[in-house]
């Protein structure tokens, strides 16, 4: 809304004046400048017009509670902060978000966890009803889930490399992009990894004899590294739900930090693993990004 107002005074006897709301003093080609015509002085007149500007409509701020990200050992307590309602209906689904995507996680963690040791359980108490202990057959299933949980780290970092970022980009470029949902397309690898789990503890848990064991313990380890996977990959490194005392250990800093740096893309993509990522780094010639990383991540937290 805007009113033009014109006031013609003498120079000499204008007083400024200022309705409400404040006015603003605008150019009027109206103005005339003092003239002199063969000695005679003529009235000076001043024109002034002024702009009534109507006052925007102000958002009305949202008190909300801010707490930090990682619940670890550190307190740094609760904040409010006022923030505009679109800003904090945003914030609410994201909590909705992850309050899910926790929820899922915690429920896979405890379903896989317990059938993981009856499975252990049951399967080496069948083993033994004879009185004849496999120790031949268990020790493979021990080595086994040892060696499986360590070779997905190298499987994952080829895959990641060679698949994830090359045929099936299509896929994975949803873990590279802002998440609209709990759930993102890139979770239907979690899902392929998990079949040939599945398949090799039923094989090991139904069989007796050496291979089935090792194929036991092979399942085992995918799956315990799976679970791993999830809790620092997902919870640590993405916060897609608390992690608690995970976030203050010191070496899942810094595979929190190097993954970052695969985001940024800094080092054309490395790394490309997870719990070796440091080291990748290491042969690039990345550890002083990994350190202001690591840095810039602790500051965050601590500034919650």
């Amino acid at each position: 809304m805007a009113a033009g107002l014109s006031a013609a005074v003498p120079l000499k006897t204008f007083r400024s004046f200022h309705p409400s709301p404040k006015p603003r003093l605008v150019f009027n080609p109206l103005l005339r400048l003092p003239q002199l015509t063969h000695g005679a002085r003529k009235e000076t007149r001043l024109s002034i017009c002024f702009v009534l500007e109507e006052q925007k409509h102000v958002e009305p701020l949202t008190v909300v509670n801010l707490v930090e990200e990682g619940s670890g050992s550190e307190d740094f307590g609760n904040k409010q902060i006022l923030i505009p309602p679109h800003v904090a209906e945003k914030l609410a689904r994201k909590k909705s978000e992850r309050f899910t995507y926790l929820v899922a996680a915690v429920m896979s963690s405890f379903g896989i966890t317990s059938m993981a040791i009856m499975a252990v359980y049951y399967r080496f108490s069948w083993q033994m009803e004879g009185g004849e202990v496999p120790l031949s057959e268990m020790f493979g299933t021990f080595a086994l889930s040892v060696g499986a949980a360590v070779g997905m780290e190298f499987w994952a970092r080829w895959a990641h490399r060679a698949l994830w970022h090359a045929s099936l980009w299509h896929m994975h470029e949803s873990h590279h992009r802002p998440r609209e949902g709990p759930f993102e397309l890139n979770d239907v690898f979690a899902i392929i990894n998990a079949v040939p789990a599945i398949a090799l503890l039923s094989y090991g848990f139904f069989n007796k004899g050496l291979v089935p064991g090792l194929c036991f313990g092979a399942g085992l380890g995918i799956t315990v590294f799976g679970m791993a996977y999830m809790f620092v990959h997902d919870g640590l490194v993405h916060k897609r739900f608390p992690v608690g005392p995970i976030a203050n250990v010191p070496y899942f800093r810094k595979v929190a930090a190097a993954h970052q740096l695969h985001h940024s893309e800094k080092f054309q993509g490395v790394p490309y693993g997870l719990f070796l990522g440091p080291k990748e780094l290491e042969e690039v010639g990345g550890l002083e990004e990994l350190e202001k990383e690591i840095n810039r991540r602790i500051k965050s937290s601590k500034s919650l």
